[in-house]
């Protein structure tokens, strides 16, 4: 039995290196490996290039800290606890960060091809759209497209010629440093086991040169063997993995804990200008573990966001 993969939070964060590109899993406000968020901002990690399929409030923590350079997605913020990503919105109005942005379906698919190995993915998604005015090619108009780990064209188009059916764009596949994923069970060797809605976790995954698999525990792999249909990512595609319960906070862990809306909310309402995201940050990043966070939030808090193991979810009275 191999447990050489196990590392720290602390070591998970140094993984990522300052420039590196990076995602996560989840989606918008579920299963987001904020425990290491925290981390890399501790850290002061800088010039990050975020790929995403859609932002979420782990975008929004990374960017109002200085620490993401590019930021490369279709969507951020807080769903029903915060529209809009307000830190994104305020940086890239200071001309601070490049957005490069694609439709939802384009980023679903720049992962997929990168998955498979292929170089680029055809689609028809957003033809005739201003997402393909070349105006807006932020990164070809930055000079950042050097054929290497960004694509030296943000689309091409084409025509099908196989059964003519019109015209298609074929975009660039992702090129992923480390994806880190917060998942509730990792094996002892890395298998994953995802309950609930899987989203882009595998194509994340399979995408990414590292992988790190947060989990809110490490269980036998002779365990996640019994079922193994049941499994998400086999172990050879997972290279650390790391044990952090509660680590998905404020987002939520489907079967384990809800969505923190009331921590979103404050997080919204607090953030619009820079002094009041780095006043959020001395409170609840800086000077604390992950250990030293949840004292902070205070067991009573996080037991009334503990989800019931019958509905997988906590019911509200």
């Amino acid at each position: 039995m191999s447990t050489n993969k196990r590392i720290t939070l602390q070591q998970a964060a140094e993984i990522v290196k300052n420039g590196s590109s990076l995602t996560f899993s989840g989606f918008t406000i579920w299963r987001r490996p904020f425990a290491v968020v925290y981390e890399l901002i501790r850290q002061k990690r800088r010039g990050l290039h975020l790929i995403e399929v859609n932002g979420g409030p782990q975008t929004e923590f990374l960017v109002g800290a200085g620490c993401v350079d590019i930021w490369e997605s279709c969507w951020v913020g807080h769903e029903l606890y915060g529209k809009y990503g307000a830190n994104l919105s305020r940086k890239v109005g200071k001309k601070e960060i490049l957005v490069e942005d694609y439709s939802h379906a384009e980023m679903m698919f720049r992962f997929a091809a990168a998955a498979q190995g292929a170089p680029y993915a055809v689609t028809q998604t957003s033809l005739g759209t201003d997402i393909h005015n070349p105006e807006y090619d932020v990164l070809g108009r930055a000079g950042r497209r050097d054929g290497k780990r960004i694509a030296k064209q943000k689309y091409i188009f084409t025509e099908d010629p196989f059964f003519g059916a019109g015209p298609q764009v074929l975009v660039p596949a992702v090129k992923i440093d480390v994806a880190i994923l917060c998942v509730q069970q990792v094996g002892e060797e890395g298998t994953v086991r995802v309950a609930g809605q899987l989203y882009s976790d595998p194509e994340a995954a399979r995408a990414a040169d590292i992988t790190i698999a947060m989990a809110e525990e490490i269980v036998p792999e002779e365990y996640l063997r019994r079922d193994a249909d049941h499994n998400t990512i086999p172990s050879f595609e997972v290279d650390y993995i790391l044990e952090c319960p509660f680590g998905g906070h404020p987002t939520g862990m489907f079967g384990c804990y809800d969505v923190d809306g009331a921590f979103l909310k404050d997080f919204y309402a607090g953030t619009r200008t820079q002094e009041g995201f780095n006043a959020f940050a001395e409170e609840w990043i800086y000077g604390l573990d992950h250990m030293g966070y949840l004292e902070k939030l205070g067991w009573p808090r996080m037991l009334n966001l503990r989800a019931n193991t019958a509905l997988n979810y906590r019911p509200r009275n």
